[in-house]
């Protein structure tokens, strides 16, 4: 039986979220507290990964294990093993075809940026200077809508078939207490992709670019075009979405 667990994380002292020799990352940490519980080896399949220090209000993982769909509701108040800053939130039976990667239909991350010190957000979001343009941002974020070859803001060296993406959602929101959030949606991701374009739109929002440069940097297809990526710290993988139907009602 397949079955999806979705959880959420403080990313702040792993060393991202798949599996790396001699860290310690939500992977294994996950495994470890699964194989406990079910006293069997369990291998997760995430979603997606995320670098050292990104958080995650919502992944998802599959795997695959031998037991009945009613047994499995027990299972939530089991896990106290697990630390303080892994949570999961529930684990749910699907079509033994469901894939959490392959499966998914888009992404949404949100990156958090503040303009002024604050020792309750160090964690959670990126400490800028004060005067960006927040307008200029949100023009610029246009320009990376549609699908487009993304490869001006993937990591170097990193094995991809592509490097096409389609955006579906790219905008700046200010909060009540002034903190600046970018929403990105699209089906797909690179590695570092978000934090690379969140860089770059700063240094457009600080007049060191212009907002039309953006379409520029995107034709040349080439990481040196953009700028410095954005820190870990203030991004966050949202939500993820699937298609309903795979999704299989449980038994009692």
């Amino acid at each position: 039986m397949r079955y999806f667990i979705q959880f959420s994380y403080d990313g702040s002292d792993y060393h991202g979220s798949q599996t790396q020799p001699n860290a310690v990352t939500v992977q294994q940490v996950m495994e470890q507290a699964l194989t406990t519980v079910l006293r069997q080896p369990i291998d997760l399949v995430f979603a997606g990964r995320t670098d050292a220090g990104v958080h995650a209000l919502q992944m998802w993982a599959h795997f695959d294990f031998p037991l009945p769909n009613s047994q499995f509701s027990i299972l939530n108040s089991q896990f106290s093993i697990l630390p303080s800053s892994i949570a999961i939130r529930q684990i749910v039976p699907v079509d033994s075809n469901a894939h959490a990667r392959f499966s998914a239909l888009d992404r949404t991350y949100q990156y958090h940026i503040i303009t002024r010190k604050d020792p309750f957000r160090h964690r959670y979001a990126a400490r800028v200077a004060a005067g960006i343009d927040i307008e200029r941002m949100n023009l610029a974020a246009q320009y990376l809508l549609g699908r487009q070859d993304f490869a001006s803001f993937c990591r170097v060296h990193t094995d991809v078939k592509t490097t096409f993406c389609t955006i579906n959602e790219a905008h700046w929101d200010i909060a009540e207490d002034g903190e600046a959030v970018f929403t990105i949606t699209a089906d797909r991701f690179l590695r570092n992709m978000v934090r690379a374009i969140v860089g770059t739109l700063l240094d457009i929002g600080y007049g060191k670019r212009s907002p039309e440069e953006l379409c520029n940097i995107i034709s040349q297809h080439n990481r040196c075009a953009a700028s410095q990526s954005a820190p870990a710290q203030g991004l966050f993988l949202t939500h993820i979405s699937y298609p309903n139907n795979i999704f299989l009602p449980p038994t009692t």
